[in-house]
């Protein structure tokens, strides 16, 4: 039977925008990468403006999501790739967020 830990698991809403991230650390055959994962900056109530998610590993893989778009993505690693997430989510939202450690 496959386990999960929450490592991250949190909601923040600013001036029209949310961002959202949930990190479990997992043994489900599903997330071979031993994460699951969504990373995401949108528009409340409307569309996304980025997202990193593997919602669909086996399948589809890791994917970045954007206005209108999505791209497979090479997995870093869960560290790197929420950084990356931070750094991107500052750089296109007017929001400055605070990130919990």
């Amino acid at each position: 039977m496959a386990s999960y830990t929450t490592i991250a698991d949190w909601r923040d809403v600013e001036d029209g925008y949310v961002v959202a991230v949930t990190i479990r650390q997992t043994t489900d055959e599903q997330y071979p990468c031993g994460w699951r994962y969504s990373l995401h900056l949108g528009e409340v109530g409307g569309d996304v403006i980025l997202r990193y998610d593997n919602a669909h590993e086996r399948t589809k893989g890791h994917e970045r999501h954007t206005r209108g778009d999505v791209e497979c993505i090479e997995f870093p690693g869960m560290l790197t790739l929420y950084d990356r997430f931070k750094r991107e989510t500052e750089a296109m939202s007017p929001v400055s967020w605070e990130w919990p450690e």
